[in-house]
């Protein structure tokens, strides 16, 4: 062989050699996060239109959307992993609800599902979520039913429970009663009335139990459809059992018929407390009723922005500021204190999604399959005051009754105090004194 042949072969060997050695650099599998690449897409499901809308879901989603966007900005989760929003509009319908959450899990693909505003969405919601093993984290819903029993593998709720609620609005009432309405527990009169869904049902439940419990006398308990055109003959039934308090769970629209047919009937009572959702959105009760809503209550996990950001852990109460400066966007003249408790939750809880869950997954478990996600969501161990609520965060592990659920989330109870929200109860984190019974200046009050 000549000296030119040999080189050329020699050129050829170590041409083959290096598309051989290319190959197998090609065919090394790469970690888990590269395969996912450096976007995490979340499917964000609201009630865009539709009666929840205005109930408090559509600022469900403001929250959640300016978290996102201020982690974006900051270069996404562990300053690489931008978040690509997709969004999808339940319209307030269950069955709307599920084909969304089908169309992004599905067809958009999205890595996790997050929001879920209504109780009767998300107790179907995530059974079928859970079946297809895809990752669910539920921002507001709270219904107990979303996990009693059910042992979910890949479904969290950072939320309070429903039946939390409803034991916290009767627990204030018996400790201020022999206080403020001098009279002792046992002889208050007390309604408990409700929508007759997932949501209603659940925090009726736990108002009768914790009654039950304290040995309290419920005079009327009593439920009703949504969709109910009059409730008049409900108004009826409150006026002839004559109730000091009456403790109500429902939507916008419903309340709104409630009290202003409450109002035309004379029904008076020493104090009305209400439990999230339409009680929760002053601006739309302000909108229907003006001054009349003066000293309503309303149960829900605590607004950010009342709480005194010393009594958080460092940084914490910087977070509140930056929502409450993004907010401004949506309503450029509110007052801070006016902002409804659903910005908070939509916010809150879709950070400690980002900043908590997602940072572990990709760090410790590989990624953000639901697998990675579901193994860092049962390591999040947050102590109270660790989030802009106040409460802390430690899911109840597989195999509990309540797996998934948030064992140290807590509501709260408000006050409408000189037309703001103001925090009356617990008494270790209220900022305000509660104005119990209602004052005579009040259409509702007992005369």
């Amino acid at each position: 062989m000549t000296l030119s042949r040999r080189v050329a072969a020699l050129i050829l060997a170590l041409l083959a050699l290096a598309l051989v050695g290319a190959v197998a650099v090609v065919s090394v599998p790469g970690s888990r996060v590269d395969a996912q690449g450096n976007v995490i897409k979340i499917g964000v499901l609201y009630d865009h239109t539709g009666p929840f809308s205005a109930a408090g879901s559509l600022n469900c989603w403001r929250g959640a959307k300016m978290i996102i966007d201020y982690v974006n900005e900051k270069g996404g989760v562990l300053g690489k992993y931008k978040i690509q929003q997709i969004d999808g509009d339940s319209q307030s319908k269950a069955e709307v609800a599920i084909n969304e959450a089908e169309r992004l899990l599905n067809v958009e693909k999205v890595d996790i599902l997050a929001g879920v505003y209504s109780s009767a969405h998300a107790v179907p919601l995530a059974e079928k979520v859970d079946k297809q093993k895809k990752f669910l984290w539920i921002t507001t819903a709270i219904s107990s039913k979303v996990f009693d029993g059910r042992n979910l593998q890949y479904t969290f709720r950072p939320q309070a429970t429903g039946t939390q609620f409803g034991e916290l609005s009767v627990q204030y009432i018996n400790d201020y009663s022999q206080d403020r309405f001098k009279k002792a527990p046992k002889e208050l009169r007390l309604a408990i009335i409700h929508e007759d869904g997932a949501y209603g049902a659940d925090v009726a439940l736990g108002s009768e139990l914790k009654a039950k419990e304290l040995g309290l006398n419920v005079v009327l308990k009593e439920g009703y459809s949504i969709n109910a055109p009059d409730l008049s003959s409900l108004v009826t039934k409150l006026r002839s059992v004559r109730p000091d308090v009456v403790f109500h769970t429902g939507y916008n629209p419903d309340i709104s018929l409630f009290l202003r047919q409450a109002k035309e009937q004379g029904l008076r009572m020493r104090a009305y407390i209400g439990h999230g959702a339409g009680h929760s959105q002053l601006d739309k009760l302000k909108e229907a009723f003006g001054k009349d809503v003066e000293f309503f209550h309303t149960l829900d996990p605590i607004a950010s922005q009342l709480l005194d950001p010393k009594k958080l852990k460092p940084g914490v109460g910087d977070m509140t500021a930056e929502m409450v400066k993004r907010y401004k966007q949506y309503e450029p003249n509110i007052e801070p204190g006016a902002i409804a408790p659903h910005v908070s939750m939509g916010f809150n809880n879709v950070w400690i999604l980002l900043n908590d869950v997602l940072p572990r997954a990709i760090q410790k478990h590989g990624g953000f399959t639901p697998e990675a996600l579901a193994r860092a969501a049962r390591e999040t161990d947050i102590p109270e005051a660790g989030t802009m609520q106040g409460y802390g965060v430690k899911f109840f592990p597989a195999g509990h009754r309540f797996a998934g659920q948030n064992e140290r989330s807590y509501p709260a109870v408000f006050q409408v105090i000189k037309g703001k929200w103001a925090l009356v109860f617990p008494k270790a984190v209220a900022t305000a004194q509660p104005v119990l019974p209602l004052p005579a200046s009040s259409p509702f009050a007992a005369r």
